[in-house]
C-alpha cells in the first residue's frame, strides 16, 4: 500500500516537538542481543555485590583481569597507567591515564555502592522466650514493612581483637539456612492494620529470628540460661572462631537472599536487590574498561551515599579530590586548572514512571521504562532543596555527546514537586567546582528489597558512559 506524503504539519510537528522514544523503536536486531549479553554480565556482578565491600571485591577482579593495578597515594603516575585506589574496601576509584594534557580536564563518573539494608546491632544476639534474635538498625530509607516474612541473608565481616578478618555469608548458597523478620497473622492484625503504614512497623521490631534451638550437654538440655542463644553463639564460633563481644568491631547486615532473575515473560526487566546504585556502578567500570580515550577518566565508586556520604569513604571525603591533585601534579599540571575543566556525571538511579502509581509523578518529566537513561538536571526535595541544578551549557554539552553516540536518552525528574525527591552525589562533586550532571537507569521500586530495571536502559547507560568518556 503506497504510503502517504506528509502534510508540512506533520513535518514541522516531527521536527520541533520532543518525543520519547523506547528503544524497541530504534535498536536492530544485533544491539537488543548485545543489550541481553550486557545484562548477564552485570547480574554476575550484582549477585556477588550485594554490599559495598563485596562490591569493591567483584569490580576490582573486573579491573585486574583487564590490566589494573593497585595504586596507594603518593605512587608514581605516569601517561597510559590504568590504576585502581581501594578506599577501605568500602570505595573504590579507578583510572586510566591519558595521553592528552591534564589541564584539558578528567572525565569522571561518579557511583554509589551502599543500598539500604539491616545492620546489626553491636550487641546484637538475644533470647527471648526460646528463639535467638539478632537486633538491628536499619541503614538508608527503607520501608520497614518489606522487610518482613521475606528471606534473608547475613553478609559481612567481624574484625576480630588480633587483627584477623572473618568474612561472613549465609543464605545465598544452595543448602543455607535463611533468616528472616515474623509479622502478625492477620486474623490478630486488628490493631496493626489502622496505624499509617509509616508506624505499623518499628524499627525496634525489625528483629531476625536466628535459632529455636537449645544447646544440648551430655545428651540432655542443658540447664545455662540462655540455652537458644548459646546455642546459636557455639555454632558461630565453631564456623567462625568468634565470641560475642567480636559483634562490637562487625560490619554485619541482612540483606535479601534472593539473587537476580529475570522479571516478565519476555525476559526484559532484571529483579534484584541492590540496583540503586550498582546497576550504574557497574557501567562505569565496564566503560572505563573499555575506553580508549586521549583524556584521563575516572569511574569512582563511593559508601555511604544513602545515608548522607559522610565518612572516610563517603563521597564527601577528600579522596577522589586528592586522587585528582595527585595526578595533575604527577603529570605536571596544576590541580586547581584540571578540576575547572573536568566534567563529571553522577550516575545514580532515578524514579521510572510507575503506571500503578500515577498520582506521585507528573508523567511528562519522568523517566519511561525502556526509553534509555534518564538525565536529571537537577534533584532534591520539593524546592529543589539539596540540588546541584547541573548549569545549562554543561547539559547542552552532554546532549550533544549522547546524540552524536545515538544514545537512546531521556530526562527525568523524581516525583510531583510537592510529594518528596532524593538527592545524590551530584552536588558534593560540583563543589569542588567540576561541572557534574546527574545520569542513570530509571528503576521501579526503587529502595524496596526487590528492585526492577531494563535491561536496555541498562546497556544504554553503558554506552552513555563509554561516549562521554572519549
Amino acid at each position: 500500500m503506497e504510503e502517504k506524503e506528509k502534510t508540512y504539519g506533520q513535518i514541522k510537528k516531527e521536527e520541533l516537538f520532543y518525543k520519547k522514544k523506547s528503544a524497541f523503536e530504534v535498536k536492530t536486531e544485533k544491539e537488543l542481543d548485545d543489550a541481553r549479553r550486557y545484562a548477564d554480565g552485570y547480574v554476575k556482578f550484582l549477585d556477588n555485590a550485594k554490599t559495598e565491600r563485596e562490591a569493591v571485591i567483584t569490580a576490582i577482579e573486573l579491573l585486574k583481569a583487564a590490566g589494573f593495578r593497585e595504586y596507594h597515594v603518593g605512587d608514581k603516575i605516569s601517561h597510559g597507567d590504568r590504576l585502581y585506589l581501594n578506599n577501605r574496601n568500602k570505595g573504590l576509584i579507578a583510572f586510566k591515564v591519558g595521553k592528552g594534557d591534564i589541564e584539558k580536564g578528567i572525565r569522571i563518573t561518579a557511583a554509589h555502592i551502599d543500598s539500604p539494608r539491616l545492620d546489626l546491632k553491636q550487641h546484637p544476639l538475644y533470647e527471648n522466650e526460646g528463639i535467638a534474635y539478632f537486633k538491628t538498625h536499619y541503614y538508608g530509607g527503607v520501608r520497614k514493612y518489606q522487610w518482613a516474612t521475606i528471606p534473608l541473608a547475613l553478609h559481612g565481616i567481624v574484625e576480630k581483637a588480633d587483627g584477623e578478618t572473618v568474612t561472613v555469608r549465609i543464605g545465598d548458597e544452595p543448602g543455607d539456612p535463611v533468616l528472616c523478620i515474623t509479622d502478625l497473622l492477620p486474623h490478630l492484625a486488628k490493631d496493626q492494620n489502622v496505624k499509617p503504614l509509616g508506624e505499623a512497623f518499628s524499627g525496634e521490631g525489625l528483629n531476625i529470628v536466628l535459632g529455636s534451638s537449645p544447646f544440648f550437654e551430655d545428651g540432655k538440655i542443658s540447664d545455662v540460661d540462655d540455652k537458644v542463644k548459646l546455642n546459636i553463639m557455639i555454632m558461630l564460633n565453631e564456623k567462625y572462631g568468634i565470641t560475642e563481644s567480636d559483634f562490637i568491631s562487625a560490619e554485619l547486615c541482612a540483606v535479601p537472599a534472593q539473587n537476580a532473575v529475570d522479571v516478565g515473560l519476555d525476559r526484559w526487566l532484571i529483579g534484584a536487590y541492590g540496583h540503586d546504585d550498582k546497576v550504574c556502578a557497574y557501567p562505569e567500570i565496564t566503560a572505563l574498561i573499555e575506553s580508549d580515550s586521549e583524556y584521563t577518566c575516572i569511574a569512582a565508586l563511593a559508601d555511604k551515599e544513602e545515608v548522607g556520604s559522610d565518612g572516610v569513604a563517603g563521597m564527601q571525603n577528600r579522596m577522589l579530590l586528592d586522587v585528582i591533585n595527585e595526578i595533575s601534579s604527577n603529570l605536571g599540571g596544576n590541580g586547581t586548572v584540571v578540576r575547572v575543566n573536568s566534567k563529571c556525571l553522577s550516575a545514580d538511579v532515578t524514579v521510572c514512571y510507575d503506571p500503578n502509581y500515577p498520582e506521585v509523578s507528573e508523567k511528562r518529566n519522568s523517566a519511561i521504562l525502556h526509553c534509555g537513561l534518564g538525565m536529571a538536571k537537577y534533584t532534591g526535595a520539593r524546592g529543589k532543596g539539596g540540588t546541584n541544578d547541573c548549569p545549562a551549557e554543561f547539559v547542552a554539552e552532554v546532549r550533544k555527546i549522547f546524540d552524536d553516540a545515538k544514545i537512546v536518552w531521556q530526562t527525568a525528574e523524581l516525583g510531583k514537586v510537592d510529594q518528596g525527591g532524593g538527592g545524590t552525589v551530584a552536588k558534593f562533586i560540583a563543589n569542588t567546582n567540576i561541572d557534574t550532571v546527574d545520569i542513570g537507569v530509571p528503576v521501579l521500586s526503587m529502595h524496596a528489597p526487590f528492585e526492577l530495571i531494563s535491561k536496555l536502559d541498562l546497556y544504554e547507560t553503558h554506552r552513555a558512559i563509554l561516549a562521554f568518556y572519549k
